[in-house]
């Protein structure tokens, strides 16, 4: 029983997370490199960043804990195949010594010889490189530092992040989830696309406004709403013009006439908490409250 409770309790969480294990992993992009890293909870971290955008390929540079590591795992999200693959290098030189061409990440700025380029720059060039048949990787520093002159002289060209000046300092997991999604968000055919959208739906007829219109000024009138009488028109035209304005759908419309024709049906003469009325005693009940 507890483990069928604990399968119903897994499946949930998956469902939630919006996770569908059904569907293939994405896979490739550039290679995520993390030089000398200290927490294995900061790895986990960037392993399920990783995942979220489709990269795939981690490599780790004398990290300071044995790895592979519960810590990192738990963190990881389930982004085992991540974790599993990750591979640990004693030199930065020996992890990019297969790499064609490689971004070095930096919050400061740094000499004036590389060409630096913004995450969404970054993440175009490397979508051209990596179609092009080349390798790629992108270097991240240590939790507290960052990369020294030495390691990013290794590099191509420097990435950074139009970040606060007074506060720069990013998370390790954090830099890497923005540069992952700026690679996703590459190859994309539109950068406003997204993963779902809701079905468009039809854009209400005039008609169907207008049916609005007259049912919900009629109800109000009939319940005092348009006080003084000689602003009724100018206040109804007020209504009109607010209603026009949210681009309602014929099913929204139908839904607000609804609103109204229940309002409107069930008199508020009635009691409140008293329920729905029986149809066929409405009339009478409401004739004995008006006597």
């Amino acid at each position: 029983m507890k483990d069928a409770l604990k399968g119903i309790k897994t499946r949930e969480v998956n469902k939630m997370a919006g996770t569908d294990r059904k569907r293939k992993n994405m896979t490739g992009g550039p290679v995520i490199v993390l030089v000398e890293p200290q927490l294995p909870e900061n790895i986990g971290m960037v392993a399920r960043a990783m995942a979220n955008f489709g990269l795939s390929e981690l490599r780790l540079v004398h990290p300071r804990e044995e790895f592979p590591n519960d810590k990192a795992i738990a963190t990881a999200s389930k982004a085992d195949h991540i974790i599993n693959g990750a591979r640990v290098y004693d030199t930065l030189r020996e992890a990019i010594s297969d790499i064609n061409f490689v971004f070095a990440t930096t919050a400061r700025e740094r000499d004036g010889f590389k060409p630096v380029r913004s995450a969404v720059e970054a993440a175009e060039t490397l979508r051209i490189k990596e179609s092009s048949g080349e390798r790629t990787a992108i270097l991240f520093g240590r939790e507290r530092w960052g990369l020294n002159n030495e390691e990013i002289s290794l590099s191509d060209e420097i990435v950074t992040f139009p970040v606060n000046p007074a506060f720069a300092s990013l998370n390790i997991a954090q830099a890497v989830l923005l540069m992952s999604y700026e690679w996703m968000k590459s190859g994309l055919e539109k950068q406003t696309d997204t993963a779902f959208r809701n079905e468009e739906m039809e854009p209400a007829h005039k008609a169907t406004l207008y049916g609005l219109f007259d049912q919900l000024e009629e109800a109000l009138d009939i319940r005092g709403y348009f006080r003084p009488k000689e602003r009724k028109e100018i206040m109804a035209e007020n209504l009109r013009s607010v209603l026009t304005r949210a681009a309602f759908s014929e099913p929204e419309v139908r839904l607000l006439r609804g609103v109204v024709a229940s309002l409107d049906h069930f008199s508020p003469k009635l009691p409140r908490g008293a329920g729905a009325p029986d149809h066929r005693k409405r009339a009478k009940d409401i004739d004995k409250k008006d006597e």
